[in-house]
């Protein structure tokens, strides 16, 4: 199943809401610190609910442990970036993917973009994107959602979950 990678999350209710859907979906969730905040914050304690003890939770202590871990473990880095090659609905997921999602602030380093086996992007209405001050990207916890509930269907993940 793909994992869900946070690059130096800043804020707690985004993560925590990240966890509630990781733990909803059976997905590792990957945090690459420094952190905008501890994990015992309750802030994002209060966005995971009760669900925190469903969540495979690891945290790296920082970038270079996260990539000597994924290294370890295989698979394809797919990086999500507003400035992405292509859209994520144009790729072929697989399910040893690592799906890496940037800062709220200011996304994912160009290097880091630089290393990834793909750079995808969530498209948005033309007219949103150019309007002076629009709409520059989604919030972090929807774009995971989005982006990891296509992986999911792609792979026939979720075939069986009942209404």
């Amino acid at each position: 199943m793909p994992r869900v990678v946070l690059y130096q999350p800043q804020i707690p209710p985004n993560t925590g809401n990240v966890a509630r859907t990781c733990a909803a979906t059976g997905t590792e969730l990957h945090l690459i610190e420094p952190l905008g905040f501890t994990i015992s914050d309750r802030h994002l304690r209060r966005a995971g609910l009760d669900y925190w003890p469903f969540v495979s939770l690891v945290c790296h202590g920082d970038l270079e442990a996260f990539q000597q871990h994924r290294r370890r473990q295989g698979g394809r880095l797919v990086a999500l970036s507003s400035r992405a090659d292509a859209a994520y609905t144009d790729f072929d997921f697989l399910a040893d993917d690592w799906l890496l999602f940037g800062r709220e602030t200011d996304g994912l380093p160009t290097a880091l973009q630089a290393t990834a086996d793909a750079r995808l992007g969530i498209p948005m209405a033309r007219s949103a994107r150019d309007a002076a001050g629009g709409v520059r990207s989604l919030n972090l916890s929807v774009s995971v959602g989005i982006v990891l509930f296509e992986a999911l269907r792609q792979l026939g993940a979720h075939a069986g979950v009942r209404d």
